[in-house]
């Protein structure tokens, strides 16, 4: 089955099917984690690899601005069999329309993060924080449990000129919270148990540190039937490209929304 299909599953079901691990360290100096540093060199074999099978894009996308190193038709492992790509499956490599839509909110509306600190809480490609660093944010972790997608990050950021920012590759729901100025997330309402333990985060760091929180999602029905939802307001919604609703099963918009514990 091809890449282009889902990654072992149909496209219409691959909704970000990330398995989250439990980790047991904290981000707070001191402790130990799985780390990218900035400026982390990104292993050679991995790097070719990553250049020779995703495509420089900035185009089909609510952000041109940003170019992306991504999975296209155009690409090797569209089309071959998912058993042959030789990592984890790479979710990452998809530009999902909840993360447009934050990224694309940033962009237009940059003192959001200008001069604050921004987890991007499941990073995927890392347009989210590659947005927020272009909008002025003075302190960037992008947080993905993949270290393919990490690698993949500090590469989008170089096509960006932009100097790679830390890269945590762990599940950090289960983490000792950290002070953030802001939490962006897209996407990652895509299973009931995942936005059990989101909303439960989020309320935990949005009440501890007063940590404002905005969410990107299309419209999924595990994010428009959760309790979340009593808490949330839209903030904007974007009509998404034609390129972006043939890949996303159709889904014609995105929106940001803002969280209110």
């Amino acid at each position: 089955m091809a890449l282009r299909c889902g990654c072992k599953a149909p496209r219409r079901q691959w909704h970000v099917l990330k398995a989250w691990r439990s980790a047991g360290f904290s981000l707070f100096p001191g402790h130990r984690g799985l780390w990218r540093g900035a400026g982390s060199p990104v292993d050679p074999e991995v790097k070719v690899f990553l250049e020779e099978n995703t495509e420089v894009t900035s185009t089909g996308s609510l952000t041109p601005e940003i170019q992306l190193r991504l999975l296209t038709p155009k690409c090797k492992f569209w089309w071959e069999r998912a058993d042959l790509w030789p990592y984890s499956d790479p979710y990452w490599a998809i530009y999902w329309p909840g993360g447009q839509a934050l990224s694309r909110y940033l962009l237009d509306n940059p003192e959001t993060v200008r001069g604050k600190s921004v987890l991007d809480l499941g990073c995927g490609c890392g347009a989210t924080a590659i947005a927020a660093k272009m909008s002025g944010a003075s302190r960037i972790v992008a947080n993905d449990i993949d270290p393919i997608a990490g690698m993949a990050v500090s590469l989008n950021c170089e096509l960006n000129w932009l100097n790679p920012f830390p890269i945590l590759t762990e599940d950090i729901l289960d983490m000792e919270q950290e002070k953030w100025d802001l939490v962006v997330l897209g996407d990652m309402f895509y299973d009931d148990d995942l936005a059990d333990r989101l909303h439960q985060w989020l309320r935990s760091c949005s009440r501890a540190y007063g940590t404002r929180v905005l969410i990107g999602d299309p419209g999924r029905p595990q994010f428009k039937g959760h309790c979340i939802q009593q808490q949330l307001s839209k903030i904007v919604e974007f009509s998404l490209p034609k390129p972006t609703c043939q890949e996303n099963n159709g889904l014609t918009t995105s929106a940001v929304w803002e969280f209110w514990p």
